[in-house]
């Protein structure tokens, strides 16, 4: 992926040297949203396909944020010298560039998000993140959080190397913050509790194609604009897509494959819908809870 030299995003926060926020057990009230639950699904024993930040807020009963009491020091950016940093702040440039003019043209204003680096946990609007969690992002503060460790976890445990891997990832999460601005998140987290468990995971699988689409919609635009892919790019970030698809990380976890429990799409859905967003760079053509087939 050509990225050097880039511009570098000023939203991003570095927290990495903070405390973590305090332990003990989260409680969450609003819903986080993630692009997988990779780490604490194939460490933790979880069931697969589940989203944790989903079962937590289940747990407390759904509801308005949380209000986090933690104190910490005030975040700064990353250190210049430190490429992984550098890298995640010229993606989210990217990112922000992007959706600004694709949002002009929509007639709209882009408002950009944070994007939080942190080790272990850090408080979170939607309650405690971890970093077992994965990338996640809360609409509750509209901030991206990651710990840049995961991308260790995407190489070696998943098998998705790559620097374009790691863009996707990115991107994705981005993508419910698009969701965010646009009002779909809130309308499906409305129906937690009006429908069956099983319903509901079908609408978030519905959520996160998605935002598999609109990472594909960033990529197309930011093609075109600054030419920023090498060959085997695409590749990299479909092969990603596969490696977290639901039933990929249940038949990883040596389970067997549940799709009433999945909340993220198979491999095959997470590979097909960011390749349309690619294909099209149309927000249009990602209207996933319109489509007969996911």
């Amino acid at each position: 992926m050509r990225w050097e030299g880039n511009r570098e995003s000023d939203n991003v926060e570095d927290r990495r040297d903070s405390d973590g926020g305090g332990g003990g057990m989260p409680v969450f009230g609003g819903r986080s949203i993630g692009i997988g639950t990779i780490v604490i699904a194939l460490l933790g024993g979880w069931v697969l396909g589940i989203n944790p930040l989903t079962i937590l807020g289940l747990l407390s009963g759904g509801g308005g944020p949380v209000q986090v009491q933690q104190q910490q020091a005030p975040a700064h950016r990353p250190p210049a010298d430190d490429r992984l940093a550098k890298f995640v702040s010229t993606v989210l440039a990217d990112t922000e560039d992007v959706w600004t003019d694709v949002f002009r043209q929509g007639g709209g204003n882009y408002q950009q998000p944070r994007l939080v680096l942190f080790r272990g946990a850090t408080p979170t609007a939607c309650g405690t993140g971890q970093a077992a969690m994965g990338p996640f992002y809360c609409p509750a503060d509209r901030k991206v959080y990651i710990d840049l460790g995961f991308y260790e976890t995407l190489k070696n445990r998943l098998g998705a190397p790559g620097d374009f891997a790691q863009a996707y990832v990115i991107a994705h999460e981005v993508g419910h913050h698009v969701q965010n601005l646009l009002g779909i998140s809130s309308k499906v987290d409305q129906m937690r509790g009006r429908v069956s468990q099983v319903e509901y995971n079908r609408l978030s699988v519905r959520l996160e194609l998605q935002a598999d689409c609109l990472a594909g919609v960033w990529a197309h635009h930011a093609q075109n604009a600054r030419q920023i892919l090498e060959q085997g790019d695409v590749e990299e970030a479909m092969n990603a897509a596969a490696k977290i698809g639901d039933d990929a990380l249940q038949r990883a976890g040596g389970g067997a494959v549940v799709p009433d429990s999945f909340t993220h799409g198979t491999s095959a859905q997470r590979q097909r819908w960011f390749h349309t967003g690619l294909q099209t760079g149309s927000v249009k053509a990602c209207d996933t809870f319109s489509s007969n087939a996911v």
